[in-house]
């Protein structure tokens, strides 16, 4: 169960998941936002189009598709064992949601109730 809702606890959850996207794609987000409400963190982000993703969207649609996929998937892994490491969540979901045309994404997480 996440703490209280505290703009230092939403302000480390943007941090790690900033981080993420560094990590996997080299630079962060745009935009970034956290909630909280009872179980579930939300976190609203705008990503940056990778050049890369610009040049496959052009000469290879269906790999792009598949690889965002991809991309999503392993960012959903990574938050969750972040989460369950750094900030001792049992997390019973991660629910994520991109879209490459806009480059929003919105990740809901479910911590498990004890």
């Amino acid at each position: 169960m996440p703490p209280i809702d505290t703009n230092e606890y939403k302000k480390k959850l943007c941090h790690l998941y900033n981080e993420i996207s560094k990590e996997l794609f080299g630079f962060g987000t745009t935009s970034l936002k956290a909630s909280l409400e009872d179980n579930i963190i939300t976190l609203y982000a705008k990503h940056r189009k990778s050049p890369r993703s610009t040049a496959l969207e052009g000469e290879a649609p269906l790999l792009k598709h598949e690889v965002d996929f991809y991309m999503s998937s392993i960012y959903k892994k990574r938050i969750r064992e972040k989460l369950e490491q750094e900030f001792g969540l049992t997390i019973e979901a991660v629910l994520r949601d991109y879209d490459p045309h806009t480059q929003w994404s919105i990740t809901n997480i479910i911590v498990k109730e004890n």
